[in-house]
């Protein structure tokens, strides 16, 4: 795997862009006959080679089951399983492999404590504390439970900015506040939020703490052991690995006193029709088979990312966002939603005049891909008061180049709507 990095005088190296976008097949397309400008990473992230190839090596080379054979194939494909796990284990620097769940993605990670913590902790007359800018992943499970159990569900509002106003955090925590759970960073704004000092409140408060780390973990270094949080859920597809599996890491003595999420096989040590015994973790969480291909991919993905180093990646997505910022808001009639002072790399405007699913289409034609719509986060439309926004979000293969391209189509999307 190449690293792609050019060092200087020992300081953080810089990424070579040019060589980083050699291993992404994909941004060799032509989209109605321009090069491919990707600019929707918030949603999914393209793949590299690293992680196809790892994939295509898994079917073609180790494909068997897990945990449940003797044969060769399965040892092979349960050492690579269960390597993965130290993989993530190492990546968001958990105290423990049992405390790394692979799941389906964000979503399923959420809803696995909203089922198995949340039914077990979450009493009538207690609250579940949320941001106003949560994904709708981070929304649902939590007003689903609240319903079920007679508990309430709070909202901490935030400024014209996207911030949080975290003097409405310190009020809003009170004995009854068993839960607060909030994003690393908006998919919507950008916004980045100061979980530390969230995490301390909280559990100052003796409140549990789920962080959404779905736009969290592609962008910035997460050590949960550093943050203290209880419980950390992120997507592989996110970090530029396959879609359909994820992580929920949990502090190893939450998850021990937690009943299983499902039930099926892998999740037992014993089965009769009296009574079932339960597996150890992480595995109690994990019925079924699961997605081997996947697990094998994100830990090729987190490879990657760690090869080419976070710090660079972060330091290049600033450069991006800073410089689009500059660009678009010389754009007549734009207006950026979001202008929270610690941004991840996303950029949500509108244009006066012109739908942005009208915004999207035209893009398109210019080969240019961006997200319209409400992102899966329509309180956030609905506080800022628009009905959708575009977005653009980038990555750690998009360029300046790819930001002009970007302007140069929106002043397209001005002639033929204005």
């Amino acid at each position: 795997m190449t690293t792609a990095l050019i060092q200087k005088d020992h300081q953080a190296a810089d990424l070579d862009v040019a060589r980083i976008r050699e291993d992404f097949p994909i941004l060799g397309r032509q989209i109605h006959g321009k090069p491919l400008v990707y600019l929707d990473n918030a949603a999914t992230t393209q793949k590299p080679n690293a992680v196809i190839d790892r994939i295509t090596r898994y079917y073609t080379h180790e494909n068997s089951n897990v945990h449940r054979g003797v044969h060769h194939l399965s040892e092979v494909a349960t050492a690579a399983y269960e390597g993965a796990r130290g993989t993530v284990k190492r990546f968001i620097n958990a105290g423990s492999e049992k405390e790394i769940v692979f799941v389906r993605g964000t979503t399923e990670g959420i809803n696995l404590v909203a089922s198995s913590f949340g039914r077990t902790n979450v009493k009538a007359g207690d609250e579940i504390l949320i941001s106003a800018i949560e994904h709708h992943s981070n929304i649902v499970p939590w007003q689903m439970l609240c319903q079920e159990r007679g508990a309430t569900l709070r909202i901490i509002p935030v400024n014209d900015a996207g911030e949080l106003l975290m003097d409405q955090v310190r009020a809003m925590l009170n004995e009854r506040t068993r839960l607060l759970a909030v994003g690393h960073a908006s998919n919507a704004l950008g916004t980045i939020n100061p979980i530390r000092e969230i995490i301390e409140l909280a559990h100052a408060n003796g409140t549990t703490v789920l962080i959404d780390g779905a736009q969290g973990v592609p962008h910035l270094e997460v050590d949960v052991q550093d943050l203290d949080c209880d419980f950390y859920a992120f997507s592989s597809h996110k970090v530029y690995g396959p879609t359909g599996i994820g992580v929920l890491y949990g502090k190893e003595a939450l998850l021990e006193a937690m009943p299983p999420y499902q039930g099926g096989g892998d999740m037992i040590l014993s089965v009769s029709f009296d009574k079932t015994t339960y597996n150890a973790l992480p595995y109690k969480f994990e019925a079924g088979t699961p997605d081997i291909a996947g697990v094998v991919g994100l830990a090729a993905a987190l490879d990657y990312v760690s090869a080419l180093g976070l710090p660079s990646i972060a330091a290049h997505e600033h450069d991006l966002l800073l410089y689009a910022t500059e660009q678009l808001e010389e754009i007549d009639g734009l207006r950026i939603i979001g202008t929270a002072r610690h941004k991840a790399s996303v950029i949500s405007f509108v244009l006066e005049g012109v739908h942005p699913h009208d915004i999207g289409t035209i893009l398109d034609q210019e080969g240019i891909a961006v997200r319209t719509g409400h992102h899966c986060a329509q309180p956030v439309m609905m506080r800022f008061n628009v009905p959708a926004t575009g977005r653009a979000s980038f990555g750690l293969y998009n360029t300046r180049d790819e930001v002009d391209a970007l302007v140069r189509g929106l002043e397209r999307v001005i002639e033929v709507f204005r």
